[in-house]
């Protein structure tokens, strides 16, 4: 049977950069950062004061008053970016289709935010007065079920939690879904936040967070530089509707991007570092070069997982020697963490939007903040800003704790 080709109809983002999937590509493209102060609770006493936050985020535009009482924010980000993603895809999921279209999203953490509150209730006033929306608020699975119940799709309807892995992931079940003839259409993507108390404290005390630059926030994630001390927490939303290119051609959908492979692998060395060798990136990557039948040559653009961690950057930087050898100095990498943080589970997904605007528009975003380049990170990370360079193919890449790994081919759309 001959596969199914799975292309991207609709895109969306809400980001630390912008509300919308437009103000987040044009900031950007302009090398502004959405890394500042946290606003979401006081950090006074905490290590690190700064984040990347979504700021100005009005849930009401698209969901009841009253539905957002009984939603964690990660939730309220998902709701929000499905409908602007149905928007930006001119797609209704019909009645006679929605046994044919799912829902696939990638949740790292979920309702940290959730758990704080009621656990402070719990200490404060007793058992009786946690709420019966405790657990349906907190739990991973509740974004992709909100956004179902907000669409009215009724295919697979599954969350993918594999930390920061998870929204590439969720993007790759909800491409092989299509591919083996299971769904027409599928949202997919990530949300994610944890800008919380206990999500600070947690990575702060692994030693994960960057604690300089507390007075320019705009400079404190710097990927694949030397002077690089640690990620800064991100938070937001990122979806793509993939669709089957017969489904997308017979509604006259706008065509963005086609994917070509996706591929996984892991580690299975160490709960939190990766294997310094890149070994696991690496064959990640190859296996969705594979599944794309794509030669290594052919990729030109790569958005990097770039945490701006020691040790991700030094072994995503051997990865990817390993598997492009010479062809390696000729790629486009781009790190889009050091402008919006780390978005943790839903990094995936808007790193893939990225990917797919990049290759609509011909435009390479730059990576901020690199001045003193790692000469253990001695490849092209646009340190100069975008660049127009018309990629043909993209490879995103994602890895997590645990030492999962995923990569995902994106390849412009020809017809």
């Amino acid at each position: 049977m001959e596969r199914k080709r799975v292309v991207i109809t609709g895109l969306s983002a809400i980001t630390p950069l912008g509300n919308t999937l437009e103000s987040s590509w044009q900031a950007l493209l302009a090398g502004k950062s959405g890394i500042g102060r946290i606003t979401q609770f006081d950090s006074t006493n905490f290590a690190t004061h700064i984040a990347g936050e979504v700021r100005d985020f009005e849930p009401q535009k698209y969901i009841q008053p009253r539905q957002c009482q009984k939603m964690d924010r990660f939730c309220q980000m998902a709701v929000c970016a499905s409908m602007q993603l149905l928007e930006n895809a001119s797609f209704e999921v019909s009645a006679s289709e929605a046994g044919r279209t799912g829902v696939v999203l990638g949740v790292g953490l979920g309702g940290l935010k959730t758990i704080e509150q009621f656990h402070t209730r719990l200490v404060e006033s007793g058992p009786n007065r946690v709420s019966p929306f405790f657990i349906p608020m907190l739990i991973s699975n509740m974004a992709p079920a909100h956004v179902a119940i907000t669409t009215g799709a009724k295919g697979l309807n599954a969350v993918a939690t594999s930390a920061c892995t998870s929204a590439l992931h969720a993007i790759g079940y909800a491409y092989d879904q299509i591919v083996l003839g299971r769904a027409d259409a599928m949202i997919t993507g990530g949300a994610e936040a944890t800008i919380t108390e206990m999500g600070i404290s947690g990575f702060t005390a692994m030693k994960a967070l960057c604690t300089d630059n507390q007075d320019t926030p705009e400079m404190a994630s710097r990927p694949f530089d030397a002077t690089r001390c640690g990620f800064v927490m991100g938070e937001g939303a990122g979806m793509l509707l993939l669709e089957t290119l017969e489904h997308a051609q017979s509604r006259g959908a706008h065509i963005i991007a086609e994917i070509a492979g996706y591929g996984a692998s892991d580690d299975a060395y160490h709960m939190v570092a990766p294997l310094e060798t890149g070994e696991g990136m690496a064959a990640c990557m190859r296996h969705a070069l594979e599944d794309a039948h794509v030669a290594p040559e052919q990729i030109s653009h790569v958005s990097a997982h770039g945490t701006s961690t020691h040790a991700n950057d030094i072994a995503e930087t051997r990865a990817l020697h390993e598997v492009f050898g010479t062809h390696a100095k000729n790629l486009a990498i781009t790190a889009i963490k050091s402008q919006i943080g780390h978005l943790l589970g839903a990094s995936g997904g808007v790193s893939s939007v990225f990917a797919a605007m990049t290759l609509l528009t011909g435009i390479v975003p730059g990576t901020a903040n690199l001045r003193h380049p790692d000469p253990e990170c001695d490849l092209n990370y646009m340190a100069e800003g975008s660049k127009n360079l018309d990629p043909q193919y993209a490879m995103i890449n994602s890895y997590g704790f645990g030492g999962t790994n995923g990569s995902l081919i994106l390849k412009k759309f020809a017809g």
